[in-house]
Order: C-alpha cells, then structure tokens, then sequence
C-alpha cells in the first residue's frame, strides 16, 4: 500500500480476481463448438492467457476454426453465459469470507471490470457478494474498457474519493495498466490470468486472498493508530 496516504477504498477487478470464470467461458465455449460440429478442443490451461483480453478477443481464439462471425459468436456466448448460473465454488479460496471481513472493517468496496455490467450484477449476485459492493462498473456504452482509464475512474468518482485514496486490485497486465492511468496504487494477485512470469513494475503482489487481506487490514491499522 501507499505511505502516509490513508486508504479507505479498495477496488477489485473481477475475473482472475475474485472468480475463476475460466472453467464456465470454456464450458460455454466447448458446447458452441460441439454443436457446430468442428473438431476442435480448447486447452483448459491454455485458454487462461486469454480470460483477461475482453470477450470478442476471447471468444475469437477460443473457438478457434469454429468461429463464424467475431460479434454474432461473442452475442452467443454472452447469452448463454446469462443464462448459467455461476457456481459458488468458482470463487478463489478465501474470497468470501475476507471480503466480509474487509467489508466489515469500514472499507468502500467496489468493482471495475471489462465483463459487462449486466453480467458483473449477475455473478456477484449467484456468488453471494453483492452485498459488499457499493459501487460495481463493468463494461457498458460511453466507457473505454481497459486499460484506458474510463471504467476505473467512474468508479472512483461514483465513490466520491481522491484516485490517491485508492488501491486497486487485479490479476494481469492490464489491470496494472488502468491502475497507473488512473493514478491508483495497484495490488497484483499472481493466481489470475497474467502471462506466466509477468510482474507488475509497481505494487504488491499476492498468492492469495487472505494474504492480500492481512496487508490491508494492517495498514488499517496504522491508520488508526
């Protein structure tokens, strides 16, 4: 975290972050191309490189020689994707219950993600984690996705505060990128998505949840000493 700035606001990305939406993308993903009859298969594990690169981008190298057309296969798919439920255990351990405890320590909480909005909504609400964001921003109309700044600072002015009063906390490159054009001290979470051996220039990094928490919850307290 920042010295001698009091931070009183921790942003979180969502996929690679908060939720695995890795095994439910290749699901959805693998049933398209089963049902166009292409002799295909996705790499579970290969497929991780591309959850942090936007949906179309996704979608396109996922299906791979199934593709048909790049904006009709990503409508497809985001269909499909509302209609499933998110699975509870898709979180990463720890998530949920330091999320309850950070919550319950008096920090803002809210969301920037590229996923879209609707679908940011959705699997908060099927994960149970609503209930510990004030403010959640996905993709949407009139905002850039990232790594331009636009998502990032409509939640920081949606909350009310100084950039410098915020972390924000993802699990790629890029997530790192939107942190430095907004202004924001970033936390990196090494279990996500980011290219392997990929490290911020800036920041903290993470392997877990609950490490994450006790470094927040420490500079919590210097705060209030």
């Amino acid at each position: 975290m920042r010295d001698r700035v009091l931070i009183r606001y921790v942003i979180f990305d969502l996929d690679g972050t908060l939720v695995d939406s890795c095994g439910v993308c290749v699901s959805i993903l693998s049933t398209m191309i089963a049902e166009r009859g292409v002799a295909h298969a996705i790499d579970p594990v290969g497929a991780r490189q591309h959850m942090s690169r936007g949906g179309r981008d996704m979608v396109s190298a996922l299906l791979g020689p199934a593709g048909v057309d790049p904006d009709a296969d990503l409508t497809d798919f985001r269909a499909r994707y509302s209609a499933l439920p998110t699975p509870a255990d898709s979180l990463y351990p720890g998530v949920a219950e330091c999320l309850a405890q950070l919550h319950g320590m008096g920090l803002e909480l809210a969301i920037c993600s590229n996923k879209p909005q609707g679908l940011c909504e959705k699997v908060l609400e099927d994960t149970g984690l609503a209930p510990y964001f004030r403010v959640v921003v996905g993709g949407q109309p009139g905002l850039l996705p990232k790594p331009a700044p636009d998502l990032l600072t409509a939640v920081s002015d949606r909350l009310g505060c100084a950039p410098e009063q915020c972390v924000y906390v993802g699990d790629s490159d890029l997530d790192h990128d939107v942190a430095r054009a907004a202004g924001m001290a970033f936390c990196f979470m090494t279990y996500g998505y980011a290219e392997p051996f990929w490290a911020p220039e800036a920041g903290e990094s993470f392997d877990c949840f609950p490490s994450l928490t006790t470094a927040i919850a420490a500079r919590t307290m210097q705060d209030h000493a």
